[in-house]
């Protein structure tokens, strides 16, 4: 039980501080599960990123799930994820009781002008630390280059650019496998 509400106000500590979405938040994930309490590594995280922007649902509180899952199975999945959203659905039910009563106020008007390039700043954060970490070598470059291009140019479902970089990765690490496998033999 302990573990379980360790999880819960871990994330809620973290879902309180998420300010401009989940992409923000996560250098302040990685910090505190990565660094401070161990509860996964850098490439767990990196995956469990992937496969959070891979979900339907918010990447924060499904990579909350993930971790809480992986701590302490489907209760502590839970748990994470309830920590995760608490905080916010408690600000965003006050927010909303008071929010159309200050929407026209200038200080409000330019607060929120302020903030949306704060967080603008902060996913741009996130991206850069995400790109340093995952585009390592020629093959995931083109990778990159070739989703980033495509998304660009076409308005496709990002479900499919998901699906297809799978592909290549499965692809890539397949015959670099293979290849590797010849080059000991000889």
């Amino acid at each position: 039980m302990k573990k379980l509400f360790d999880l819960f106000f871990a994330f809620a500590k973290l879902g309180a501080m998420t300010f401009g979405g989940g992409l923000t938040m996560l250098p302040l994930l990685e910090r505190e599960i990565v660094e401070k309490r161990g509860w996964a590594t850098e490439e767990e995280m990196l995956d469990y990123y992937a496969i959070g922007q891979c979900t339907p649902g918010i990447i924060a509180v499904n990579t909350a799930t993930f971790i809480g899952y992986k701590q302490a199975g489907a209760l502590g999945g839970i748990f994470a994820t309830a920590g995760m959203v608490f905080p916010s659905l408690v600000i965003i039910t006050v927010l909303a009781a008071f929010l159309s009563n200050f929407a026209d106020i200038p200080a409000v008007v330019k607060a929120f002008a302020g903030i949306r390039i704060c967080v603008c700043a902060l996913m741009t954060n996130v991206i850069i630390r995400l790109f340093k970490t995952c585009v390592i070598d020629a093959w995931t470059m083109a990778l990159y280059i070739g989703v980033f291009a495509l998304s660009l140019l076409l308005g496709i479902s990002p479900i499919v650019f998901v699906l297809l970089a799978a592909a290549v990765g499965i692809s890539v690490k397949t015959l670099c496998a293979k290849k590797e496998l010849e080059d000991e033999q000889r």
